[in-house]
């Protein structure tokens, strides 16, 4: 075996490497299904917005089952197992996902601003097609990248530790096109989707605060729901970024140092690190997916009391698989007072709220 693939911790820091490997997968693999499956058995198509949601579920699943298990598999090895062909198929998985997983984030940094009005209800309303697109393109984007190092430009190889592989980060002075592999890659596929993140939910931020300075009555209970998604959507892409800081971090290290220079254990800490986000993701979202899917069913009921009482009197009358009853809108009404402060619907029957997204 080559002395590049043997790791280059002591067995007992392998060890437990690859059990904490194997908590984060069992914990993404269950966490992302358990979204997929949600998704799947909702009554309803998925809003646009959501299906970022579902795409970055996908990614972080994909992540779990098509990395990990070679990764804990060589931990508990000692080396790395498979040589070449496993550590380029290791490597292509890792730059498709987190490729995928970082520009799908900035992605719902931007639809979230989109559709996030002044004040709330006047936002953009993106259709499916267009989202499904977009995902389309983002998937594109992100095989295309991981291709450039087999057609010639930029390489692979194993991580300074001996139990990973991605991009050849070591190898930034060696050739001019290596360094520029990597120099455009940190640019487009990390900095910059950072910065369309950090921007994106500035903007949201600055845009929120001006609504609600002139925001109406009915609007209120809207706005809040907004904000919450808005909430989730800004930790997701918060969590992600904290988690692969250090490891990005590492990598510009290693860019300018020889690798005798990078301890293996500074090296491998941060990539366990990063491997954590495809559980922050599921986490985040089910604690958020409860409360505001909560707020939106009752805001949804109390709209069907409101077309209820506008119709001609229907006992049981159905709209969109809920049932809305007379004796329900009493009950309906003043737990949406004490959720809002007071706040009923506008005058002549208007919705507090309209159904938004998640994502």
């Amino acid at each position: 075996m080559e002395d590049k693939y043997v790791s280059k911790l002591s067995p007992a820091v392998d060890f437990w490497a690859g059990t904490y490997l194997i908590i984060i997968a069992v914990l993404s693999i269950f966490g992302n299904t358990a979204i997929l499956v949600s998704a799947a058995r909702r009554s309803g198509p998925l809003k646009a917005p959501e299906l970022l949601t579902v795409n970055l579920a996908v990614t972080d699943l994909g992540m779990a089952l098509s990395m990990y298990p070679l990764s804990i598999a060589s931990a508990f090895n000692h080396a790395w197992i498979g040589g070449d062909a496993s550590c380029l198929y290791y490597s292509l998985m890792g730059m498709i996902f987190s490729i995928t997983s970082i520009v799908t984030l900035a992605v719902m940094g931007m639809v979230r601003y989109l559709v996030t009005g002044n004040p709330p209800r006047r936002g953009l309303r993106l259709q499916r097609k267009t989202v499904s697109m977009v995902i389309g393109a983002v998937w594109l984007y992100s095989g295309l990248w991981a291709l450039f190092p087999l057609l010639g430009w930029g390489s692979y190889g194993p991580e300074p530790f001996g139990l990973a592989c991605s991009i050849d980060w070591s190898s930034y002075g060696e050739s001019l096109n290596r360094s520029t592999f990597i120099m455009t890659l940190s640019v487009l596929c990390t900095f910059l989707p950072c910065l369309v993140i950090f921007f994106t939910y500035f903007g949201i931020a600055w845009k929120l605060r001006r609504a609600y300075q002139s925001i109406r009555s009915s609007d209120f209970q809207h706005g809040k729901v907004e904000q919450k998604i808005t909430l989730m959507a800004a930790m997701i892409s918060s969590g992600f970024l904290f988690s692969w800081t250090p490891y990005v971090a590492v990598s510009l290290w290693s860019m300018f140092r020889s690798r005798e220079h990078i301890p293996p254990l500074v090296a491998l800490l941060p990539c366990l690190f990063a491997k954590s986000s495809t559980v922050y993701n599921p986490f985040i979202y089910f604690i958020f997916q409860r409360s505001s899917w909560r707020e939106l069913l009752r805001l949804h009921r109390h709209l069907l009391c409101c077309w209820h009482r506008a119709s001609p009197p229907a006992e049981g009358r159905r709209l969109r698989g809920e049932v809305a009853k007379a004796s329900d809108c009493t009950v309906l009404e003043s737990g949406a007072d004490g959720a809002s402060g007071g706040q009923r619907a506008a005058p002549g029957g208007e919705p507090v709220s309209q159904m938004m997204p998640l994502g």
